[in-house]
């Protein structure tokens, strides 16, 4: 081996602990990254396919009737006008 590849293999040795960890800390940001990138895409699918299911359902209507709560609020009132 020539001089050259016995030093660099020296200093890969010496620094070989550092290497792994940024190596390690690297493919868990990538993982954490690529995890966070799948939920936000399956959150938006979902919501976007929920909303259009909502949106071509009917819509419910319902109808009040004020005509009882009219009737008491006109017997109060007839009520305080005889007093």
């Amino acid at each position: 081996m020539s001089q050259e590849k016995v030093d660099r293999y020296k200093k890969e040795k010496a620094n070989r602990k550092k290497i792994l960890k940024r190596e390690k800390a690297k493919a868990i940001a990538v993982r954490t990254a690529g995890t966070l990138v799948c939920v936000a895409l399956i959150g938006w699918i979902g919501y976007s396919g929920y909303s259009r299911w909502e949106s071509s359902r009917p819509a419910k209507s319902t109808e009040i009737t004020m005509d009882a709560l009219s009737d008491y609020l006109n017997t109060l009132t007839a009520d305080d006008t005889a007093e």
